[in-house]
């Protein structure tokens, strides 16, 4: 139930009570959401704002309705990505389209990322992850334009094996990674890639290191905050 003080419209505490539920268990997938009438009285709340508080679950992602029927919590569970996994082959059901292919100066935090100076370049590779042909994820991997000119990941079209392979054949195996992940609102370019709810986006950003901490790769990957969950493992001391 919404606290009295919270200053929130009612509308939003309605529906941050409601998702809290959800997420806890308290509402199985399939399972129907009480009435509206049961959820009028249950937050001493009119029609329209039990109407808009579930627009916004809809919207999310939690909730679908069944016309003449009522509201349902849906079936939909987040991807569980192990990030250690990162050498390992895709999963069933997860393909890739590639966008293109571009040299560029890239933003400063990849440059810096990177090693590269001010006018330093780089190979862009703009791709969109799909599972079951959703797009779930869309990346942008940067790659030193003196380490990447003349090879596969300059060209464009798909690269067998994949870039880790391309470094790998070049002399520089992918030998560790440093992710820094944060939470934002998506642009418009990812509202539009990944047909995108009105949820936050989970943004890693990875740089790849070759041996004598060589960086080789810079990845962005945007993922719909309503899809992914991260799963991190470290062995103790």
């Amino acid at each position: 139930m919404p606290r009295p003080e919270d200053k929130r419209p009612l509308h939003e505490r309605v529906a941050a009570d409601l998702r809290a539920r959800i997420m806890a268990g308290d509402f199985q997938p399939g399972e129907q959401l009480g009435s509206t009438a049961q959820l009028m009285e249950h937050y001493q709340a009119a029609n329209p704002t039990i109407q808009r508080a579930l627009d916004v679950l809809k919207t999310e992602g939690f909730l679908y309705g069944r016309r003449g029927k009522g509201v349902y919590v849906r079936d939909k569970q987040p991807f569980k990505v192990d990030v250690a996994a990162y050498f390992t082959p895709s999963p069933d059901g997860f393909t890739y389209d590639l966008l293109d292919v571009t040299q560029l100066e890239p933003p400063p935090e990849v440059a810096q990322a990177l090693g590269l100076d001010d006018s330093g370049e780089a190979i862009l590779r703009r791709r969109i992850t799909r599972y079951q042909g959703e797009p779930v994820e869309v990346c942008y991997s940067y790659y030193p334009l003196p380490l990447a000119a003349g090879t596969p990941l300059a060209r464009a079209g798909k690269i067998k094996g994949g870039a880790p392979r391309v470094l790998a054949n070049l002399g520089f195996p992918q030998v560790r990674f440093i992710d820094e992940v944060s939470a934002r609102h998506p642009t418009t370019e990812e509202i539009e890639l990944l047909d995108l709810p009105n949820v936050p986006v989970i943004r890693q950003f990875r740089t790849i290191y070759s041996h004598d901490d060589l960086p080789v790769e810079a990845t962005v990957m945007i993922k719909g905050g309503n899809l992914y969950e991260l799963r991190y493992r470290q062995v103790a001391d």
